[in-house]
């Protein structure tokens, strides 16, 4: 995702049928089929930010949870 891609349009949420502004970065990865470093990212708004963050800790994949701003999984 480019710099102009992030800047003209609003990170929404990844929870089902949720349509609010991100606010929160779930960086995470599946050690079953991905390297260690890898690292894939859902973003999530306040409300969902801790129902989304226990679907993954569940599965052993949430790697870290940061504020959207800075993120570096979804700069360069």
């Amino acid at each position: 995702m480019s710099d102009a891609d992030t800047s003209t349009q609003t990170l929404i949420c990844s929870a089902r049928g949720c349509r609010a502004p991100a606010g929160w970065s779930l960086r995470w990865n599946n050690p079953r089929i991905h390297q260690p470093e890898r690292r894939k990212t859902w973003l999530a708004c306040d409300t969902h930010r801790a129902q989304l963050s226990d679907f993954l800790t569940a599965r052993g994949f949430l790697r870290e949870v940061a504020p959207l701003a800075g993120s570096p999984t979804l700069e360069g």
